[in-house]
């Protein structure tokens, strides 16, 4: 194992979405379906442009302006429930991200969170079902708990605190424009996935531009990175 003190960082942030879980284009389905039946006939690039990344509660304005009906809690809690649903049938780990954390867990001797804007229930099913639950037993966190959601640095914020880091001496891995921008306004060094050929991830240029300092395309090549 490294010496602790060599290693560039004091701690591992991650984003769960896209970044340990292949869930996007999972949620997304369920999202786009739902609003197809409010009216709204949405592309599935258009909702994973306007969605991906961020909190939905958030974007109800985006949906009523669309479909002129008001989102009420009674809509979000069948979204969370259709796509809890269908994440349980279907949710798969992004490839070699279980590994990853689990080496840079070891790495850095646990001194690693998730940090995600979903709901800690979505959160935790997800870890749950890849296997990665135990690796962030106790460092998990939800956007959806704090003041702000993502692209707010308030989640990276709350688990560097709760690790007792600096979070400019933290590394964010992110894979939204909005979170790397969250992980930025934090502090931290982002590190931005994103794999090729893949329709539910960004470009390169994107996370550059929202302020990404690291690019990576594979997500075994991350302990590497991070050590």
């Amino acid at each position: 194992m490294p010496d602790s003190a060599a290693l560039p960082y004091d701690a591992v942030l991650f984003d769960c979405d896209g970044v340990l879980v292949d869930s996007e284009a999972i949620t997304n389905a369920v999202l786009r379906t739902m609003l197809h039946e409010l009216g709204w006939p949405i592309s599935e690039a258009d909702c994973f442009r306007l969605f991906v990344g961020r909190a939905l509660r958030d974007e109800a304005p985006v949906i009523e302006a669309h479909t002129g009906v008001t989102v009420t809690e009674e809509w979000l809690g069948e979204f969370r429930k259709r796509r809890n649903d269908a994440l349980t049938l279907d949710l798969l780990p992004i490839p070699g991200a279980v590994a990853a954390a689990r080496e840079i867990g070891r790495i850095y001797r646990g001194s690693l969170a998730c940090a995600s804007g979903a709901d800690r229930h979505k959160v935790e099913l997800q870890l749950t079902k890849v296997g990665l639950d135990t690796v962030f037993t106790g460092r998990i966190f939800s956007g959806m708990e704090t003041p702000r959601s993502k692209p707010a640095p308030d989640v990276y914020l709350a688990a560097a605190a709760a690790l007792g880091v600096d979070p400019a001496r933290a590394a964010v891995v992110e894979d939204t424009p909005t979170g790397v921008r969250a992980g930025v306004a934090a502090g931290a060094t982002v590190y931005g996935y994103c794999p090729p050929d893949s329709p539910s991830h960004n470009t390169p240029d994107t996370l550059l531009d929202a302020g990404a300092t690291h690019i990576f395309t594979d997500m075994s090549a991350l302990p590497a990175l991070l050590s």
